[in-house]
């Protein structure tokens, strides 16, 4: 028995295998309207050819000046659906399911005018300096109004066809600003409680999502920076949010400033002790990531019982059809499509 090709199931979403491709921007918007194009089409659907389960379209934000840079995607308008439905249905059409990222970069938007954040803490620099422009910090209605945006773009994600959500709460952007008390030195509720702006979030967007719809967040399940939070820390709000109706956590780490003494090396599978310690502490599904493109590795991990399914970014990127040559090389065994099968088989 292999687990890389094994069908997973959550709620109402049924995967063939336990391969995801993770979101990675791909900074190609071309006219700054937020919406997919002929590049984001054939870059999701040409990786549910090539074998992936799941695959989670990259970081989509709820605002325009919410994006990282102006190439990055929207949905914080109805007009933004259609773009993202026509890549649902061709997904599909070669028995993958597609996911969403929903996000806000918060001090992190680099073409703002006026970033938005938790505080007015800029991102620092290597030295100390400032990489980017002071954030302006959200105000308690703003972040409330902000909550709401998250809720639009998850419905409109619902409407495009998408089978599952995923709220961005790691890597250093607006969600993951609220969780840490080195960026987030706010005195009022949201500040009191770095739980409480994505908890409301959550409960937003269950309240737009079908019953059966699983909604996925991505941790960092610790800080980088010297000071930064710990494992201990995540785990407590992570709670918060399972409670609040998250399904399944991906779980990464930092993101969110220059790295300090806390960084792990990045070698292959460097992740994996968060993504378990997520799974033993919270009882849920959970997503590995983290250089795990070897297939044994993604095998191991899979097995090893740290996760229920395995996220590879850079090798999908290297390769359109990795899962499909991962599971070959475990499983010695393939399904590929009949257009391609004379050329993907087991060697």
């Amino acid at each position: 028995m292999t687990h890389l090709d094994s069908p997973f199931s959550l709620k109402g979403l049924a995967l063939k295998n336990r391969i995801v491709m993770p979101p990675m921007c791909q900074y190609s918007v071309e006219t700054n309207d937020g919406k997919p194009n002929d590049w984001h089409f054939v870059h999701y659907v040409s990786r549910a050819i090539g074998g992936a389960g799941l695959i989670i379209v990259e970081m989509t934000d709820v605002e325009p000046d919410g994006r990282i840079t102006d190439r990055d995607l929207g949905l914080w308008s109805d007009e933004q659906i259609p773009a993202f439905a026509r890549i649902v249905d061709e997904v599909h059409k070669y028995g993958a399911k597609i996911g969403i990222q929903i996000a806000h970069a918060g001090r992190k938007a680099e073409d703002a005018p006026t970033p938005v954040g938790a505080s007015d803490i800029p991102v620092p620099g290597a030295n100390g300096d400032p990489v980017s422009r002071r954030p302006r910090a959200l105000g308690a209605e703003e972040v409330r109004t902000m909550v709401g945006k998250f809720r639009d773009a998850v419905r409109r994600a619902v409407e495009a066809g998408f089978d599952t959500i995923e709220l961005h709460g790691a890597h250093g952007y607006l969600i993951h600003q609220f969780h840490s008390p080195g960026i987030n030195n706010r005195s009022d509720e949201y500040g009191r409680d770095p739980a409480r702006f994505g908890e409301e979030i959550v409960q937003a967007a269950r309240s737009v999502m079908p019953a059966d719809m699983p909604l996925i967040m991505r941790m960092s399940a610790v800080e980088y920076m010297d000071g930064g939070y710990d494992l201990a820390h995540a785990l407590r709000i992570a709670k918060r949010y399972k409670d609040a109706g998250v399904d399944m956590f991906d779980v990464s780490s930092g993101g969110e400033a220059p790295p300090g003494s806390r960084k792990p090396a990045n070698h292959p599978g460097y992740q994996l002790p968060f993504a378990r310690a997520f799974k033993e502490a919270l009882n849920v599904p959970i997503i590995a990531v983290g250089n795990l493109d070897q297939p044994h590795l993604a095998e191991a991990a899979l097995g090893n019982g740290d996760a229920e399914l395995v996220a590879v970014g850079r090798g999908m990127l290297n390769d359109p059809y990795w899962a499909l040559h991962a599971i070959m090389t475990v499983a010695r065994k393939a399904e590929p499509p009949v257009q391609y099968a004379r050329g993907i088989y087991v060697r």
